[in-house]
């Protein structure tokens, strides 16, 4: 379905400057094989985004550290087209002529579309992009078979969709890879007061990747998606968070051997991962399985920087709370 978008949209938008859609990343539990909930089903998408022609992205990392995680912002510069010899010489390009380009082309630069002070707006970009949504529905061939609803959202582009019988809801989210690795920053909100030229690292589509690794790796009957999905269904309504359950399992998979994850040990892996959370719980320390962990799998690709990097502790908040860690001891 999102194919189908950004094909029709990719269509529409050439000749503009706008930024360039590229092919949907699917990521999160329906794309790994589980879900904690049985609810409506929620895919969720990243649509990577390239700078158009004439335009560059430049990625800065914010340096403040009262906010969580790892965040860029995305900078886009008006690329220099003229050959170095004749810099700066009366010739076309988008950055010495962009009034003239402007012009000729009757197109504005994505300078003037999506950004704010120089800087690539989340907010700005996913309006526009639902705003093309709702415009290019007809087009598909699956709005004669389906009723879609665009969900009020700010920072991703939320859909629903019904034939009468069945529902499900596609969540867009828009990033920037970094160079040619399984890392992106995305529009995924961090926090309630989340900047609009904000765009927090997001580690999902290398989570995906490895799930998918294991899959192949595993036994055929292998159980560590029934564990995650059982943990995760009974956890969440004790308030812990799915990511952090995940985090759990994609540890034990990452140094459990593979062998001993038939389904006639699901029991003790069920046991495994309950005595991992505890003794999580108990040091207030969850280590982050992407960022910083040297023992992933060649396929998937990290910056150097991620790799090398410090593994976040996920239960920070526990250290820094007692009140909150006492209330997940007792959760627990």
């Amino acid at each position: 379905l999102i194919d189908n978008f950004t094909s029709v949209l990719r269509r529409a938008l050439s000749g503009t400057f706008y930024p360039v859609l590229q092919q949907a990343i699917g990521f999160g539990s329906a794309f790994e094989g589980w879900t904690a909930r049985e609810e409506e089903v929620v895919y969720q998408v990243l649509v990577p985004l390239t700078p158009p022609l004439g335009h560059i992205f430049h990625l800065e990392r914010d340096t403040d550290q009262q906010k969580p995680g790892r965040n860029f912002r995305v900078r886009v510069e008006l690329e220099c087209r003229c050959p170095r010899e004749y810099q700066g010489m009366n010739m076309l390009c988008f950055q010495h002529h962009p009034d003239v380009i402007r012009r000729r082309t009757r197109q504005p630069n994505l300078l003037d579309l999506l950004c704010t002070d120089s800087y690539l707006d989340v907010k700005k970009t996913v309006h526009w992009f639902c705003a093309l949504v709702g415009a290019s529905w007809r087009r598909l061939p699956q709005s004669r078979s389906w009723h879609l609803v665009l969900l009020p959202s700010k920072r991703i582009c939320n859909l629903r969709l019904t034939n009468g019988q069945e529902s499900f809801q596609v969540k867009v989210l828009f990033g920037v890879q970094r160079r040619t690795s399984d890392i992106f920053i995305s529009s995924r909100h961090r926090g309630a007061h989340t900047p609009s030229t904000m765009w927090p690292e997001t580690y999902a589509m290398a989570e995906t990747k490895f799930f998918r690794h294991m899959a192949r790796q595993a036994p055929q009957d292998s159980s560590h998606l029934k564990c995650l999905q059982l943990l995760a269904h009974v956890l969440v309504r004790k308030d812990f968070s799915i990511h952090s359950i995940k985090t759990i399992i994609m540890h034990l998979l990452n140094t459990v051997p593979v062998s001993q994850w038939h389904r006639r040990h699901f029991l003790l892996q069920l046991s495994d991962a309950l005595e991992q959370l505890r003794l999580s719980l108990e040091k207030k320390h969850l280590e982050h399985f992407i960022v910083g962990n040297q023992r992933l799998p060649e396929e998937i690709r990290l910056p150097p920087d991620v790799q090398r990097a410090k593994p976040p502790n996920l239960f920070h908040s526990l250290a820094q709370d007692p009140a909150a860690h006492s209330q997940a001891m007792q959760a627990y």
